[in-house]
């Protein structure tokens, strides 16, 4: 088998919740060895769970990002089930010290030294009252990059803020620009864009270091905030608002210049996305739903004037889609080069049958879970296959390898950092 991409580099992973985590799966994907630094003395926020032993009746009444677990059940290993971890926990390794020690600040140091990069997201001080800076690491090797993936910066007024993606977009403007058009942002959803952005942009940043590091022998710094990852991603808005003073609001499922929409299929629940972006795809859509006969009407005949008669046009388009199949409507538009696609849910993800064919799912099995499908690599290489190597690592179960042949440290001593409450696959019992 070819040798993927990142093999030979080593990342030390102390990363939490979606974006970090996204990042170093990302680079585990490539070939990378991702090492997650862990505890078994402290339970980091929303990332292998919100509690180490919940009861099974709360799993029961929490959303799919808490409660996917195998029957809804926490099992005795709670932190190893968590969906929201687990699905950007494959192809990772996992390692147990405790960093609030001097001896497991060393053992951390000794990493350091055998290790190629670093990548946290977490908010500002916690590394600082850690001792964690780049210049440390750069004490135990000078070849070492540090990716630091903060919500604001490491600098500024907001350094210290604690965020999640729905504060982000917040502060960078896209609550106001999502969501229903009808509706305040109380009513959007809780997919946030920033989380994702902020996984791959660290990702890219981490494989450009990698490359400036091979032609110069350097390492270096990379702070990553993510709010500001996200701006680019809304610039026609902001520079709307610095040329023209003008503040845009959300549009729904519309777009700013074409007929756009989401309309109501056959079935429960059934609906497609559909845009018309030109003249011909409004004559293309008039001759399929047999109305040829406004095709060439004035009200309809350009765009601009299309987009002035968008509820009438939405009316039109909806009478047609409500007694048809979602992909039926797919597939008759899009013979007619119009864009069109059906609205799933994730039942008909997984058997959408594109999907199926191109492999986007792939079976991975953990001890505590089982085997079960996850979400593959969202791109194919031709040279070097990447794949689902390994399932979701469970906490702690790389220490032997860690410890005994990276760190080559004797039984003995394993034994004892074992007793003292560095290594282990299970919570402290302090830890609720």
């Amino acid at each position: 088998m070819a040798r993927l991409p990142l093999e030979g580099i080593r990342i030390l992973d102390m990363t939490v919740v979606w974006a970090g985590t996204y990042c170093t799966m990302l680079l585990a994907d490539l070939g990378a060895e991702v090492i997650r630094i862990e505890s078994i003395q402290t339970l980091p926020p929303i990332t292998r769970g919100t509690m180490a032993h919940p009861p099974k009746a709360v799993i029961e009444g929490m959303p799919a990002f808490v409660a996917a677990m195998p029957g809804r059940d926490p099992g005795e290993r709670p932190w190893n089930r968590y969906p929201l971890f687990n699905a950007h926990a494959r192809n990772k390794l996992s390692m147990t010290v405790d960093l609030l020690r001097p001896e497991g600040m060393e053992i951390f140091k000794r990493l350091v030294k055998i290790s190629d990069g670093f990548i946290e997201n977490n908010v500002t001080e916690t590394m600082d009252k850690l001792g964690i800076s780049y210049e440390m690491l750069q004490e135990q090797t000078r070849e070492i990059i540090m990716l630091r993936m903060p919500a604001y910066g490491n600098s500024g007024p907001y350094k210290n803020y604690r965020s999640f993606g729905i504060h982000m977009e917040g502060v960078i403007g896209h609550t106001l620009l999502r969501g229903y058009a009808d509706r305040d942002p109380s009513c959007n959803t809780n997919v946030y864009t920033a989380d994702a952005a902020g996984g791959v942009q660290g990702a890219f940043a981490m494989l450009a270091a990698l490359h400036y590091r091979n032609r110069t022998g350097k390492g270096q710094l990379i702070e990553l905030a993510q709010a500001e990852n996200m701006v680019p991603y809304l610039g026609q808005f902001f520079m709307d608002y610095s040329m023209n003073g003008r503040r845009n609001t959300t549009l729904g499922n519309r777009h700013s210049t074409s007929v756009q929409g989401c309309y109501r299929c056959k079935g429960e629940d059934r609906w497609v996305n559909i845009t018309l972006a030109t003249d011909g795809e409004w004559r293309a859509f008039c001759g399929v739903a047999g109305l040829e006969e406004l095709a060439h009407v004035d009200r309809f005949a350009d765009a601009e004037a299309r987009y002035a008669h968008h509820d009438e046009i939405d009316g039109l388009i909806a009478r047609w889609t409500a007694d048809r199949d979602h992909y039926d409507v797919m597939e008759i538009l899009q013979k007619a080069g119009i864009a069109a696609g059906p609205v799933l849910d994730q039942r008909d993800a997984h058997n959408d049958p594109h999907l199926q064919a191109r492999g986007t799912f792939e079976e991975a099995s953990q001890e505590d879970v089982g085997t079960h499908l996850y979400t593959g690599s969202p791109y194919k290489m031709s040279e070097t296959p990447i794949k689902i190597r390994r399932g979701p690592v469970q906490l702690g179960q790389d220490n032997e390898y860690v410890y005994k042949t990276l760190l080559e440290m004797s039984d003995e001593e394993y034994v004892r950092l074992e007793r003292d409450g560095h290594i282990g696959m299970d919570f402290a019992d302090h830890v609720l």
